[in-house]
């Protein structure tokens, strides 16, 4: 509905109950219009909708992929999308990324952990609540600016800034955007996923990224001991979220699949196989195993068949059994090409690098049985970027029987090489990476998982050494709060940020002049109104 209509309808129930004394139907429409998503699944069913936009119009044109950051708090998260808004005018194709890492590392009761599903569950829920609360605060704080817009401009007598006003006010758009939420491996059996997800749904969540390793044994994506899950218990929890979203009727939620087989050289447990060449048996087809003669058993061991030869697999002292060097590629297209004939919407691989010809290899061979195919990419900070994409330079350049005799490949990394031509290259890469994988390998979605953990103890760091140091306050005022101002950041006015105007305006709806209101004119916040 629009400005006017709302104010309209807000004015006919107000006007139908005499006793709703001191009730201002414009203050009711505001409030309404300050507070359009009531529920995290009006947000769920919202940004599911948008994803879903997205995905398609990336089908048909792949330079229209999206991209987002990891957040692990609710003000990071909206000072991203306001920044976005700022710098761009738009949020579209932009998401926020929830990153099970961080929560464990910075969200635990426990304290700092590591990604090894430790922390509580519970916690992952609650931050994307947290996550919409502040986006949420964002919308009624902007809006709330236009409206003492519009009442100023009415006070002026300037009766067409106020309907330009009203107008920008029928076509905003709102700071609440996709979140794509990392439930890692289910945190438990089907039903622990079932149930996880649908408190995950309820706080907002249209995305849950799901990963194929053990729950108990789950380990960060770019840390070694990996376990991976035969593909019938990772489908039931793909179809424990997709029941979670159906329940909750957000019919078109999104289940990002991920694989981290590429990295994962054991596995728990060996499939049950009903027939040769079914699911179960190419996924133990890769075990690492050893035929055994008439003889050869030995006492507890686990044997498999496998046409007329008995095999043992490789079974380690921990319980679990090895899979044959080499064969990761091809689990994880084995796994990708499962996981979305059976559910699952988006892809994710986790890779040990980030090369795009090797992500490329891999969702070429997918499409070639989906099509349609897309993947969700970590552009991990666990990646060393800068060497990475040097050393690809330098091989390239070496391939092409270019001289690299000036370079020393393992210590490309060096500050000496950075105004080189293969420096400048290798930049140029990692700045269109983005853009070329999702050309050339099927990369739908763009996101960092840790960037915001970074730049807090970056930007800490900085301070603290500007401000203990030989610069005092000058290594606050010349590096944070010059700078803020200057560049427009919307919480220099840190009240404002917070909602103080936000509660003068509700002071003034339910006080009237009685209110006392914190914005007058001693408000030092009033010292940045230039």
């Amino acid at each position: 509905m629009s400005y006017q209509a709302l104010v309209e309808d807000a004015d006919r129930l107000v006007g139908a109950n005499e006793k709703w004394t001191g009730i201002a139907a414009e203050a009711v429409a505001r409030m309404r219009l300050q507070n359009r998503f009531r529920t995290g699944l009006d947000i769920a069913r919202h940004t599911a909708a948008i994803m879903r936009k997205d995905m398609a119009a990336y089908d048909l044109d792949p330079s229209q992929y999206t991209q987002s950051l990891g957040c692990w708090h609710g003000f990071i998260g909206q000072q991203k999308v306001i920044a976005l808004k700022k710098h761009f005018g738009s949020t579209e194709r932009r998401y926020l990324y929830l990153s099970g890492w961080m929560v464990a590392a910075l969200r635990s009761e426990f304290g700092p952990l590591p990604d090894q599903s430790m922390h509580e569950k519970t916690s992952v829920p609650a931050l994307i609540e947290e996550l919409y609360t502040f986006l949420r605060q964002a919308d009624a704080r902007e809006l709330g600016m236009i409206f003492r817009e519009i009442d100023r401009a009415r006070e002026a007598g300037d009766v067409a800034r106020a309907r330009q006003l009203q107008q920008s006010v029928d076509t905003y758009q709102t700071h609440v955007i996709p979140v794509i939420a990392d439930i890692d491996a289910g945190f438990g059996n089907a039903e622990a996923t079932y149930l996880l997800a649908k408190k995950m749904i309820e706080a907002g969540a249209c995305a849950l990224q799901i990963e194929n390793q053990v729950s108990d044994e789950k380990q960060c994506g770019h840390q070694d001991g990996k376990v991976t899950v035969p593909h019938e218990d990772f489908v039931a929890k793909i179809r424990a979220c997709r029941y979670a979203f159906l329940e909750l009727g957000v019919d078109d939620g999104i289940i990002v699949a991920r694989t981290d087989s590429l990295g994962a050289g054991l596995t728990k447990q060996i499939a049950f196989s009903a027939n040769e060449g079914d699911i179960a048996d190419q996924y133990n087809s890769f075990l690492d195993c050893e035929e055994v003669g008439e003889g050869e058993r030995r006492n507890g061991e686990v044997l498999i068949t496998r046409g007329s030869k008995v095999l043992r697999p490789k079974r380690l002292r921990s319980n679990l059994y090895q899979f044959r060097e080499g064969t990761g590629a091809d689990r994880c297209v084995l796994d990708c090409i499962n996981a979305l004939q059976n559910g699952a919407d988006l892809l994710w691989i986790e890779t040990e690098k980030p090369h795009i010809d090797q992500i490329a290899g891999m969702v070429d061979r997918v499409r070639k049985v989906i099509p349609n195919a897309k993947l969700v990419y970590n552009n991990s900070p666990s990646f060393n970027w800068t060497l990475n994409f040097r050393q690809q330079v330098f091989d390239a350049w070496k391939m092409s029987g270019k001289d690299v005799s000036g370079f020393d490949r393992a210590r490309l990394m060096s500050e000496e090489y950075d105004a080189t031509q293969l420096a400048i290259e290798a930049d140029e890469k990692i700045r269109t990476f983005q853009r070329d994988a999702a050309l050339r390998a099927g990369i739908f979605h763009h996101l960092i998982t840790l960037p915001t953990y970074h730049t807090a103890a970056l930007s800490t760091d900085n301070l603290a050494k500007e401000y203990f140091g030989e610069q005092g306050m000058l290594g606050y005022v010349a590096n944070v709060q010059r700078k803020e101002i200057r560049q427009g950041i919307a919480c220099v006015k840190h009240q404002n940020m917070a909602g103080s105007d936000i509660g003068d305006d509700h002071k003034e709806y339910f006080a009237g002049e009685a209110a006392l209101k914190a914005s007058g004119e001693h408000n030092t916040m009033n010292q940045f109104a230039a």
